[in-house]
Order: C-alpha cells, then structure tokens, then sequence
C-alpha cells in the first residue's frame, strides 16, 4: 500500500475534486439544514414548555392570589345577657348555649333600621358570615364571660358572596334575576357598608389558622398542613434508614447472585409503579389486615414510605458510586476494615448526594394524592390534628376536596392552596440543592 508520500498527485487531484465537487456541496448544506431544523425544534420545545408553564403560573396566581385577602365587618355588639345568660350563670357549657346568631341579627338589623319585612332582614343577615360571626362571640364569651352586658366591637368575616362581590367575580351591572344569590338591595347596603368604614378588606389570616370547613369564607388549610407535616415526618423517619441501609448493604456488602440482582431490579421497578398500588397495598395491609384506623397521619406515613424508600435507595447507590474508589482504596491499604472504610469514608463523602435524594423524596411525598385517597383520608376534617392517630387530611387531598366544589369562593381557595403547596415544594428542592452545595464545598 503507498504511503501519503507516495500518493501520486492525480489521485491527490481526484479526493480534492471529490470533497469540493457540487454533490458534496449539496450534501454538506443539507446536513447544515438538518441540523438547524434539529437546533430550532428543541428550541421551539423549550419554548413551548416555558410557554406552558408560564400560562399555568398566571392561571394559578391570577385566581389565587385574591384568596390572601379577604373582606371582614368590623361591628359594634352588645352582648346582651338575656340573650346569652339569662340565669346569671357563667358556666363554659352554659354560655356555649347562648342565642349568639339573635345577637348578631340585632347588630345587622341595626345597620339599616329602615329594613322591616323578613325578607329583606334574612338578605342583610346574609351579608355577614352567619356561622363564623357567632363562633367568634360565643369563643369571646366563653373565655372572658364578664364581657357579658357589653358593648365589643368584633372583626368578623362578610359572606363569601359579599366578598366575591367586592373582589369583582360577581357583575354588579347584571339583571338581578342572572345574577346568582345577590340582590340589587343587597348591592345598596354593601356599598353603603365599604362607605362607612365597616367592611374593609385585610390579610386573609383565615386560609392559614382554620381547619376546613363548609362555608368557603371560613375554610383554611391549617389541619391540611399539620397532617402533611405529620405524614412526611413519619416517611422520613421510616423511609430514609431503611433506604439508606439497604442501598449501602447492595452496594457494598451483598454478594453478586441472581437473589441480590433480582432484588436490584425489583428496586428499581418499584420508582416506576404508579403511586396509587401503593394505596391499594396500605389499604389491603395497614387496614384491612392490621386493623388501623382510616384517614390518619400515621397510617399515610407508612404508605408513602414505601412510595418514597425505592427513590432514596436509587439515589444513594448512585451517590455512592460516585465516590473515587480510590478513597476506599487508600483506607483498606491503611488498614481499616471494609466496614470502616465504607461508613468513615465513602458515606460521609456521598452524603450531599444522599441527603438530596431524601430531600425530593420527601418533596414527591408532599406532593402524593392518590395513595391517601385509597386509604380514606378524603374525610371532611374540622379540627386541626393533634397526634398521628388523630383524623387528619393533607394539602394535595384538601385541594382535590376544594377543587371539587361548585362556589366560584372554592375555585380561589384551590387555586391559594396550589400556590402555597407549589411555594413549599420548590422551597424543599432549593433547600436540597443548597444543602448538596454546601456539603461539598466542605469536602
């Protein structure tokens, strides 16, 4: 065969001719058109994605973010003591009894004295959160019961037609017989109302500090938070030893067979099962056979355990594999033992990768729906829970209950719940990511 030297210069000739000929020119703009086209569909992909997750960003904030505010009525009450106490006596169990609803019917009716037919008394009366205004006074009353005979002034929550009305959802300029549960004379009093001073919108602190409840003025998300705190509490508790335990025996420690491979793909099956045969298989185990109790904190925490232990052992197997075995190398040539080298020198050094993968576990745990579905924590729940064995809800249940109503006060409740979870869920994944930086900036 003839060396390059060798090569005579036609054949020199005929390979230059070759590469700069018309076809080779054809063909090399061709490539350069395929691979701009390439360039422009993941460009144009990328973009649509950003698009979408734009437009659902501003659907979400530009329902949900009214939800932070709401409208209250600030009312002067005499707490009259035939109405609450006739007898005199202060007894909590008594003064619960009082007739708190004439109370705040009087102090209504008092706002407008020209209104006298029953009728129009029972629309003003529905200005004003009926159930919310009286737990308010009877909780005033029962805690400091020598209010009785005076004259308070309270800040209550107004109707969630009232506020939607204020917040521009309901069309005043409509014909009273289309426009749904709220009259032309209802309008006149609400006015008149924001005029003098007594309806004023504020900080919505309701959504935050109240358990669910039936009307939408009063719901809030705080007995939602408290069981989701629980839940991933007890997920972490269960899920991360385990996980980490099981990923560093696989890794390190388990012999290579077909038991151990078999248990690797398993493993690895498990992170693409979807979440709900979880639910079935909590109901069908922690339920059905051990006998606990439905919709309650610790029964979803062992649920979503098994969701989240598959990810944390895939997460840690590859944070371990990252390290240099040279680092373990060198600590058997030192003279430590295998167990030594591993839990003095591989794991503290894959620790940033472990503690983010816990970290986004315990984010799609957050996040999980379904799984507590089947396992009945659907209940409607009015009090805030007080340990793991109390009925309790999570937040992506109680958005699921919420999105299912009709009230258009229901859709910005959703929609304030999804900003908060979403706001939770991507302060976990910051903090992840800052904890891994941190962690091996140390290194």
């Amino acid at each position: 065969m003839p060396t390059p030297s060798q090569t005579s210069p036609v054949d020199a000739s005929a390979s230059a001719s070759l590469h700069t000929s018309d076809f080779a020119h054809k063909r090399l703009k061709k490539r350069y058109r395929k691979e701009r086209r390439f360039r422009l569909w993941g460009i144009g992909a990328v973009a649509f994605a950003l698009l979408s997750l734009g437009w659902l960003l501003t659907s979400l904030v530009g329902t949900g973010f009214t939800a932070f505010q709401q409208n209250f009525m600030t009312l002067d009450v005499k707490l009259e003591q035939s109405l609450i106490a006739p007898d005199g006596t202060t007894d909590a169990q008594a003064l619960r009894g009082g007739n708190y609803r004439k109370i705040m019917q009087d102090t209504m009716y008092a706002q407008f004295p020209d209104v006298s037919e029953r009728r129009e008394k029972q629309a003003l009366f529905a200005l004003v959160s009926a159930s919310g205004a009286t737990n308010h006074l009877r909780q005033m009353v029962v805690e400091n019961p020598s209010l009785i005979g005076q004259t308070v002034q309270v800040v209550v929550p107004a109707s969630d037609q009232v506020d939607q009305l204020l917040k521009g959802y309901i069309d005043r300029d409509l014909p009273e017989a289309r426009r749904p549960k709220m009259t032309d004379a209802q309008i006149v009093w609400i006015d008149a109302l924001v005029e003098n001073g007594i309806i004023k919108k504020k900080f919505n602190t309701i959504l935050f500090t109240n358990p669910d409840s039936r009307d939408p003025e009063l719901a809030g998300i705080a007995s939602a938070v408290v069981g989701s705190v629980m839940i991933v509490l007890i997920s972490f508790i269960l899920a991360l030893p385990i996980g980490v335990g099981a990923a560093i025996y696989l890794d390190e420690f388990a012999p290579k067979n077909r038991f151990t491979d078999l248990i690797e793909i398993n493993i690895n099956n498990l992170a693409a099962v979807p979440s709900i045969v979880f639910g079935l298989l909590g109901l069908a185990v922690f339920i059905n056979f051990f006998g606990f109790q439905r919709s309650i904190p610790l029964v979803g925490g062992m649920v979503l355990a098994l969701r989240a232990f598959p990810t944390i052992v895939i997460a840690t197997r590859a944070s371990l594999r990252a390290v240099s075995p040279s680092m373990v190398n060198g600590a058997l040539s030192l003279g430590a033992s295998h167990i030594q080298a591993v839990f003095q020198q591989k794991v503290p050094l894959a620790a940033p990768g472990i503690l983010t993968g816990s970290i986004i576990a315990m984010a799609q745990v957050l996040g999980e729906t379904a799984p507590l579905l089947m396992i009945g924590m659907v209940a409607f729940v009015t009090e805030v829970p007080n340990s793991v064995t109390d009925p309790a809800t999570a937040l992506p249940v109680q958005i699921f209950l919420w999105s299912d109503s009709a009230e258009r006060a229901w859709s910005e409740r959703t929609a304030a719940a999804i900003i908060i979870l979403l706001l939770i869920l991507v302060t976990m994944n910051a903090l992840a990511i800052w904890l891994r930086t941190r962690l091996e900036k140390r290194r």
